[in-house]
């Protein structure tokens, strides 16, 4: 391959690089929500992403988040920001909005997480939480819509993926499982035996090398 044919392969490679970058940009910056350890009917840490897309530059100084009727919420401590959970009726969790303190928020070029720790989520496959961002100069913009023939729409709702129920597993306040008094006869069972194992190699090991001192006095 000459250096004509090198040139334009990287060339390609580059732009082809560069397109995709191009595309994949817009459809990451807009609010999202994460939670990994999140199952239907359980309890989940869930983080909100919040990125700064004012074109004036303007701070974003509020979030606002519905949630589907929760059992409760525990909202993590910022510094900078306060949070006002409402509950319905039932008192029930339905939203949580987040404020910045004067002169806060999140600036030009920067984004802002804010995680919850939610219980009792839905035994659904997945929820969408709406949300609205309110920046310094009086913008808002709501990330509202849903996905619809496959496309994403121009303001997305936050969605959450639930994974399945684990059997066995908590299911209040992200616990860690408890183990039931057979799992810990089983331990222990388990550990018993390994133990004897230790002894009876030991033992063997011992007698082994009393045996070779043994043959080398003799020879």
């Amino acid at each position: 391959m000459n250096n004509s044919r090198i040139y334009r392969a990287g060339f390609t490679g580059v732009a082809a690089a560069a397109a995709v970058v191009i595309t994949a940009a817009p459809a990451g910056a807009h609010v999202s929500v994460s939670g990994p350890d999140a199952t239907r009917g359980g309890s989940a840490v869930l983080t909100f992403r919040v990125p700064n897309e004012s074109a004036t530059g303007s701070p974003t100084t509020a979030l606002a988040v519905q949630f589907p009727a929760l059992t409760e919420v525990n909202t993590q401590a910022m510094p900078g920001w306060r949070a006002e959970v409402s509950r319905n009726a039932d008192h029930k969790v339905t939203g949580v909005t987040w404020t910045a303190d004067a002169g806060g928020g999140i600036g030009p070029g920067q984004f802002g997480s804010f995680a919850v720790l939610a219980d009792g989520l839905p035994d659904t496959d997945s929820i969408t939480m709406p949300a609205t961002q309110t920046y310094a100069d009086g913008q808002t913009v709501k990330w509202d819509q849903t996905s619809s023939g496959g496309s994403e729409p121009e303001n997305p709702a936050p969605v959450l993926q639930l994974a399945p129920k684990q059997s066995g597993a908590a299911a209040d306040h992200g616990d860690v499982r408890t183990a039931t008094p057979q799992s810990r006869s089983e331990k222990d069972t388990t550990a018993r035996w390994l133990g004897s194992i230790g002894i009876v190699l030991g033992a063997l090991g011992l007698l082994g090398g009393l045996g070779l001192g043994f043959a080398r006095r003799k020879s």
